[in-house]
C-alpha cells in the first residue's frame, strides 16, 4: 500500500497547507461528509505566480474543469491537474472566499472565516500576500440557475469522498475548511490533505 507523505489534518473552521513537487498527488478528503474545501495553490519558486479561478475558466472554456482538465496560474501556466473525484462531481469557481464582513452583515461578529484563515495558513508558510486570490471550492454545491442566479445547497460529498490533483509545478497547497453553515448541512467539519510520490518512469525496453 502506498504511503502518504506527512498528512495534514484540517479541522472544522480550520486551514492547513501541504508542499507538492512536481509530479506528485495531492489527495484531499472529505472526513465526515458534506464539508466544502476552499482551495488554492501557490508556486514554490514564485509567490506571485498562483492558481487563478478566473484565468483556468477563460482558457479551459468551462465553469469547472473536468477530470484530467488542468488548472491554470495567473501567467497562464499549469499548476494542478484534476486528476479523480469521488464525489457527486459538484465544485465552484466563482465564489470569493468567505469573510468576517460577510458574517458580521449577517449579524455574526468574530465568526470564523476562509479569509482570515488563508492569511494564517500563508504566514505560517512563509508566504506574504496583500489580497486573497479567488479559491476553487472543492465539494460546493452552489450552480447557476438559468436566470443567473445561484441556487445554494449543501455539499453532496460524503465521508471518504475525495478528490486528487497532480501537481504540474512546486507549489505549495493551501486549505480552509469552509466555515458557511448553509452549504456545509449545517456545520464546518474535518478535511485531510495528503501527499503521494510521483510515480517512477516506466523502464524502456532493450532494443
Amino acid at each position: 500500500m502506498v504511503k502518504a507523505l506527512d498528512p495534514v489534518d484540517i479541522p472544522g473552521f480550520g486551514n492547513g497547507f501541504i508542499h507538492a513537487r512536481k509530479g506528485q498527488t495531492v489527495r484531499l478528503i472529505d472526513v465526515e461528509g458534506h464539508q466544502v474545501a476552499d482551495v488554492w495553490a501557490i508556486s514554490t519558486r514564485d509567490h506571485d505566480e498562483y492558481m487563478s479561478a478566473a484565468t483556468t475558466r477563460m482558457l479551459t472554456g468551462r465553469v469547472f474543469p473536468n477530470v484530467g482538465g488542468v488548472f491554470m496560474t495567473t501567467r497562464d501556466r499549469p499548476i494542478l491537474t484534476f486528476a479523480k473525484d469521488t464525489s457527486p462531481g459538484f465544485h465552484d469557481m466563482q465564489f470569493a472566499s468567505c469573510c468576517s464582513a460577510l458574517y458580521a452583515r449577517r449579524g455574526h461578529k468574530n465568526h470564523p472565516n476562509c479569509r482570515d484563515n488563508y492569511f494564517a495558513a500563508i504566514e505560517r508558510a512563509g508566504i506574504k500576500h496583500a489580497n486573497i486570490p479567488d479559491p476553487v471550492n472543492i465539494f460546493q454545491n452552489t450552480p447557476p440557475r438559468p436566470d443567473g442566479s445561484f441556487l445554494y445547497g449543501a455539499a453532496m460529498s460524503v465521508a471518504g469522498d475525495h478528490v486528487e490533483f497532480r501537481a504540474e509545478m512546486d507549489c505549495i497547497v493551501v486549505v480552509t475548511a469552509c466555515s458557511s453553515a448553509l452549504i456545509n448541512a449545517g456545520k464546518s467539519t474535518p478535511l485531510r490533505l495528503e501527499t503521494f510520490k510521483a510515480k517512477a518512469p516506466a523502464a524502456r525496453k532493450k532494443a
